[in-house]
């Protein structure tokens, strides 16, 4: 029997029991992973979870500086969406925006001091966090093991997706 009862005129009723498992668990664990990440940064730092993919997106830059269309393309987000985000981001100086000299079309968004600062005061209590929920609960084995199945799963999204590769810097 399935460990999760799923309606017969529900879309996932069309998967096998194991495909059904393996779908909902995962979506249990992003959805509220997310939403618990948010919250202990909202209240640890008062920046959301969005804020922070921003801020690490951009350090992984060494210029802290990436155009906003390859800053949404790393973080996975619509390009509108980040824009907004950045402006929000903007008013509370994490981040400069500023259109590219030789191509005004293309805006830059750097990474200022007051971004990087406000990164590495949230980082110490959000990685505490990351690790009590997620990686604890993994062994060594578990961990590796699911690296590998979430690089696969990845690169399965960059080929049958709409989004390009993000630009990985080594």
């Amino acid at each position: 029997m399935s460990r999760y009862a799923v309606p017969p005129e529900s879309p996932f009723a069309l998967l096998p029991d194991d495909e059904i498992r393996a779908w909902y668990a995962f979506m249990k664990v992003q959805l509220r992973l997310r939403y618990e990440m948010n919250t202990q940064l909202r209240r640890d730092s008062g920046i959301s979870l969005v804020d922070y993919d921003v801020l690490v997106a951009l350090t992984s830059e060494s210029t802290g500086t990436m155009a906003l269309s390859d800053l949404a393309i790393r973080i996975g987000a619509e390009r509108s969406r980040v824009s907004h985000q950045t402006r929000r981001m903007a008013a509370r100086r994490w981040v400069t925006l500023h259109p590219r000299p030789d191509d005004r079309r293309i805006t830059d968004v750097a990474l200022t001091d007051d971004g990087r600062a406000m990164l590495v005061q949230a980082s110490p209590a959000h990685i505490d966090f990351v690790r009590s929920v997620f990686l604890e609960a993994l062994s060594p084995r578990q961990a590796a093991e699911l690296s590998d199945v979430f690089e696969r799963v990845f690169d399965r999204l960059i080929d049958r997706g709409t989004l390009p590769r993000p630009v990985d810097r080594p």
